[in-house]
């Protein structure tokens, strides 16, 4: 098989010829520092590992709603810590709204939040842009580049990460949203149904898209986040009616949750996503034991990620890397779709390790 076969062999929750291997994306931060400045394609062909680069579609928008969204930029200089810091005031025909971000060599994060209370939400509700059109030309380049090295993965419309209680936690705050969902649902679900709009009203517009799978869900829905009763109530239901949608434009869905999913899994089996990830171990801060959520829902989804990027990339040896690799293979080999991958991000690492991990992943025959 090649790459390509071998994820969409895996993406179809069947047996491939070999375990496939990927990375939850290619941080700048450690391509500048650790591979001369490459792009992603450059890094995975450097590792001999199976591709797989996002891409989202380009959107168009009515200038008589951008008129009604001007964001006016004004940078506050350096942080104490040395953080370029910057604020964004978005002026609308009924008020504005404010939030702050800061960013180093490494990220970029908010200080302030947008939503600070339910008039800023109205405000927002109201004039946030939503596209009118979709252009896949990124998309085709990026396939017509990658040939048969790998897939093409894309994120949803959303003011977010990718499902509606992840994109309200990013505009609120991860706290007050859950106080809010505690205090007041009622309008925490009209919040929710009004995110869902947008982003169905954007994915109406995906058909056709060549992309080969799409990123939902998010981290703050997993259980060691929300429990499993919150997240019956503020996810459940609208992850269903968003993956319908992306269904029926042609891509697999992946549902994110990068922490805790052991109480999880019925449920997220029951949302019409096809797979699941990121699979984060203990010792990274999650609860998956990768064999037990493979035993019992390996035949339903096909699970990403479940490697411990901490303990072999960063801190890890070659020797460690490979045993990492072999545990993983060995937890899953008995229910198809696997694609083994880092279980986030990872900044720092002897590219020796990258490659260590590359390598014991082609030894791993079904």
């Amino acid at each position: 098989m090649n790459s390509r076969e071998r994820m969409l062999t895996a993406l179809s929750n069947k047996r491939p010829d070999r375990l496939p291997c990927q990375v939850h994306g290619w941080m700048d931060y450690y391509l500048k520092r650790e591979l001369g400045g490459m792009d992603w394609y450059q890094a995975y062909e450097k590792f001999g590992m199976d591709y797989a680069i996002y891409v989202s579609p380009d959107y168009t928008y009515d200038e008589k709603d951008l008129a009604k969204w001007q964001i006016v930029h004004n940078d506050l200089g350096l942080s104490d810590n040395g953080d370029f810091q910057w604020e964004e005031t978005i002026v609308t025909p009924k008020g504005k709204l404010h939030r702050i971000l800061a960013r180093n060599d490494i990220t970029t994060w908010e200080t302030e939040v947008v939503i600070k209370s339910e008039q800023d939400f109205e405000i927002w509700n109201e004039f946030y842009p939503v596209p009118v059109a979709a252009d896949f030309t990124a998309i085709r380049k990026a396939k017509d580049r990658l040939g048969d090295k790998g897939i093409i993965r894309s994120h949803p419309f959303s003011h977010g990460q990718g499902s509606p209680w992840q994109s309200f936690c990013f505009l609120t705050g991860l706290e007050k949203a859950i106080y809010w969902a505690m205090d007041n649902p009622q309008f925490v679900h009209y919040a929710l149904e009004e995110l869902l709009k947008k982003t169905l009203r954007a994915t109406e517009l995906w058909k056709g898209t060549p992309a080969d799978m799409v990123e939902t869900g998010g981290g703050a829905g997993s259980n060691t986040v929300i429990s499993p009763d919150m997240f019956r109530e503020f996810c459940l239901p609208y992850d269903k009616r968003e993956h319908a949608i992306l269904h029926e434009a042609g891509v697999k869905i992946v549902y994110h949750l990068c922490g805790g999913i052991m109480q999880l899994l019925e449920l997220v089996s029951q949302n019409g996503a096809d797979g699941l990830e990121t699979m984060t171990p203990v010792n990274m801060g999650g609860d998956c034991i990768l064999k037990e959520a493979s035993r019992l829902f390996g035949d339903k989804m096909f699970f990403i990620g479940g490697f411990d990027q901490n303990a072999g990339f960063e801190q890890g040896t070659p020797e460690t890397v490979r045993r990492l690799v072999f545990e993983c293979f060995e937890a899953t080999k008995d229910h198809a779709g696997y694609i083994i991958a880092p279980s986030d991000h990872f900044f720092s690492g002897d590219p020796k390790n990258i490659q260590a991990f590359a390598d014991a992943c082609k030894e791993c025959v079904y």
